[in-house]
Order: C-alpha cells, then structure tokens, then sequence
C-alpha cells in the first residue's frame, strides 16, 4: 500500500503508513522504520540473536502422551524438515522470529491439497493486513507485488488458510503490537546518537575554529582564507599544515566528544534496545559495567535470555500452531513442542552429572541418554535401572527373598 493512500486517513501503530515501512516521527526528529532500525547495529544484533537462536531449535511433533515422536505425521515433515519446496524449516522458523522481533506478527499462507495441508508460504508481515467483515469474521488481506505480467494487487485469504502468529497482543486487537513501533522513541534518540557521531567524524574529529584578527578583513579575503582552511577539513585530510598571515590567530570551540556524552549516550542506547527485546547487553558484544562475562556469570545470562526471551516467543508459535495447524481431532492426539535441550545444555562435566543421575534414578534409559550425545543404542539399554543401594531402613539386615 503506497503512502498516497494513507494521506488525509487517520492511524495508529498498528495502521496505516507506519507498517509499511514510511516510518513514524520521533522526539529526536528521526523518521524510524524498520529498515533504518536493522541498520542499528544493537537492532540487527539483537534481531540475529534471537533468529538464529531459533533456527537452532527442532520444531517436534509428538503423540498424544506428549513423549513420543511422531515423526509419520504430516505435521512432522513440514514443521521439522521443510514447511515449503523453497525454505527450510531453519530458514522459516528464523523468518518467524525476525518477524516476531520487528512487526510483532508472523503470517504463513496454508496450502492444502486433497484436503490435507501440504506446505506453509511466509507472507511479508507489511503486505498484510488483518480485517473484519460485517459480521465480524476475521479475514487478511494481502497486498502482493505486481510482476512484470501484471499479476499482483490485493487478494483476500480466509483466516482458515491462514497461520498467523501473534507477539503481545491488546485485549480487541487482531493484530500484536511492533516492538520497534513502541519504541520508537528509543530508535530514533538512537538513531540521532549514530548520526551524531557520523558527523564528528565526517568532519576529521576537528572542533569548530574561529580565526581572530585587529584587522578588519573583506568579504573577498575571509572567502580565500575559508577556502584555504577547507583544503584541509575532512578525516583524510587531517593532520596538514596550513599559513595564517595578515596577524590571524586560531582560536578553538573544543566540545570533547565524552564531555559532551556522546559516547554514553551512544553506550546508554544499546541497553536501552537490549531491554526492548529482552536480551542480556552481554550476548551482544556490550558489557555493562559490573556484568562478568566468564563462568557462572555468562551461563546465567544465556539461561535469563533462553527463560525471558526465547520461551514466551516459542511459546507464542507453539500456541498458533496450536489454534491454526491441528483441527478438533488432532489436538486430542498431536503435541507440538520446540526442543530446547540443545540450549539449556551445559559443559561436558555438568550433562556427565546430569545424565548420571537420570539414568541411575531410573528416569532416562541408558539408551536415551546416549541419544542425548548423538551415541547410537546398546544391548539392554532400553530397559530403566535404579541405584540397588538405596534400601528403606526397615529393610536393613533382612535377608531379600
């Protein structure tokens, strides 16, 4: 939808140009669209964090008892292996969270054949739009791209063939709110920062100069003295020599770029959008003061981010795979869950523990937690042992019959 079209009509942060990435003003006076925000790099970092986060998590199709895995399923296939003959599951899933991390919103197009559902086709969450008929049935309408034969413009696609996952959502709304719209604000005080710092140096780091004479100079001759100066403005030119004559002295407006705070404030945004997306300043390359980045303290910070962060936005998936993807029979029968051990796996002496204790306490099976290191099964695995010297005092010095 072009920005002519939204002129004179009123919107919010949830309509209208903003979504379509003609942006929104700010306090800073920095238009802010999703666009100029990826090219913060605390954005982009924050963004590729969580995507590629994601990406790294199998998405599992299970059973009834939530246990077992149902790899036969057709759910299995297009949520684990490929969701489309042009994405991976990788590549959709890390779609989804980028999505999730900047609009709020993820949309999939559902293809069914034969009655059955056969691929999911990600739509650019900005060329859609989330409507209400008269009778208040939920349809999106979906704004495509003319090709060189013409083809494109708007179609309508029922929310039956639609797999649409929310972010955090207002009680009435169909559609969840942007991160990067709410903080607009923030995007755009840091955005001025970097714009800021471009000019300083553009400028070769030179404060402003003013040259002082007792003489009276004319128009012509301050022209030929700013003239001469300029030879030498600019980072690649810094460091030259220029000749004052007619008794000019320099006289310098020094503003220290750390006096001014431009530097902390450049420092203070990257908290800032770390905070708006949930994740620990550290993860992506910025220490703040007093954070420890080696042992406990960096494996803590990866399990707040894995709690904070990854879960509720897996969850959300979870829930409209949920709601969209399974009828009222096959959510009797079918769980679909993110595996998250890969993550919240620890060092080799910690899993050694942990899967000791597992197996010795009878909760995994010898041969499960082989699988758990990619080891293929044993004889007699498959069977669950428990520790035989745990006996209830009752029992002690009674000879087992």
């Amino acid at each position: 939808m072009g920005l002519w079209n939204w002129i004179g009509k009123p919107f919010n942060l949830l309509t209208g140009p903003w979504r379509a990435f003609y942006g929104s003003e700010t306090t800073s006076g920095e238009t802010v669209t999703y666009d100029k925000a990826m090219q913060l790099d605390a954005v982009w970092a924050c963004v590729n964090l969580g995507a590629n986060a994601v990406k790294t998590l199998p998405c599992l199709v299970y059973g009834a008892d939530g246990v077992t895995v149902d790899s036969e399923s057709v759910l299995y296939e297009l949520l684990h292996d490929m969701p489309n003959v042009d994405d991976t599951a990788a590549d959709f899933w890390a779609m989804a969270a980028m999505c999730l991390f900047l609009d709020g919103n993820f949309f999939a197009e559902k293809k069914m054949r034969s009655g059955k559902l056969s691929s999911l086709i990600p739509l650019d969450p900005l060329c859609v739009d989330v409507c209400r008929d008269d009778r208040n049935v939920r349809y999106y309408e979906v704004t495509e791209r003319t090709n060189s034969r013409g083809a494109g413009g708007k179609r309508k696609i029922a929310a039956e063939n639609m797999f649409h996952v929310r972010g955090a959502i207002m009680p009435g709304c169909d559609r969840g709110l942007s991160p990067i719209a709410m903080a607009r604000n923030v995007i755009g005080n840091a955005l001025a920062g970097e714009k800021s710092a471009g000019k300083v140096y553009k400028g070769g780091l030179i404060a402003t100069t003013f040259l002082m004479s007792d003489q009276t100079l004319k128009p012509d001759q301050r022209k030929q003295i700013e003239d001469t100066l300029r030879q030498f403005a600019g980072a690649d030119k810094a460091g030259g020599i220029s000749v004052l004559e007619a008794g000019l002295k320099p006289f310098q407006l020094t503003i220290n770029p750390k006096d001014a705070q431009l530097l902390e404030a450049r420092q203070y945004s990257v908290e800032q959008i770390c905070r708006i997306f949930g994740v620990p300043p550290v993860m992506i390359g910025h220490a703040a003061s007093g954070t420890t980045t080696w042992g406990s303290g960096i494996e803590q910070l990866i399990l707040q981010f894995t709690k904070t962060c990854l879960t509720p936005l897996l969850r959300s998936i979870e829930s409209a795979i949920y709601r969209d993807l399974l009828d009222a029979t096959t959510r009797k029968t079918t769980v679909v869950k993110f595996s998250m051990e890969g993550l919240l796996r620890g060092d080799s002496q910690a899993r050694a523990e942990f899967l000791s204790k597992m197996v010795t306490n009878g909760i995994y099976t010898p041969n499960e937690a082989r699988a758990y290191e990619n080891k293929g099964t044993v004889a007699g695995g498959d069977a669950a042992i428990v520790n035989g010297t745990m006996t209830p005092l009752g029992k002690l010095g009674v000879a087992a019959e």
